[in-house]
């Protein structure tokens, strides 16, 4: 398990943030799995419209209205951001540039 360590200013000490743990995961998977089932019936033009209103609404629903909330919330989503590239997308670019060639030494 992967563990980052975030310094949080002002509070004097270091927390580890680690990935949830297998054992933790099945009570949201089974969830996760009722969420995606209602988005398969949206379509593809429609989609990225509902996620970001039940993503919206579940972070309004969980943060409370402060500064440090406000800003928790942001470095969640770019952690998720830039996860979901490095994981996701990062290998389909590789897979797509090793089967189409590399534009940028194709000059």
């Amino acid at each position: 398990m992967r563990n980052v360590n975030l310094w949080l200013t002002g509070l004097g000490h270091v927390e580890n943030m680690p990935y949830i743990r297998p054992d933790e995961r099945p009570k949201y998977d089974s969830l996760i799995r009722q969420v995606a089932s209602v988005f398969a019936d949206v379509p593809p033009e429609k989609m990225d419209g509902h996620l970001n209103y039940f993503i919206t609404r579940l972070l309004v629903t969980l943060y409370k209205p402060s500064y440090f909330d406000y800003n928790r919330a942001q470095g969640l989503l770019e952690c998720i951001k830039q996860e979901f590239y490095r994981r996701q997308v990062v290998p389909y670019e590789d897979k797509k540039m090793r089967q189409n060639g590399d534009v940028y030494h194709n000059t």
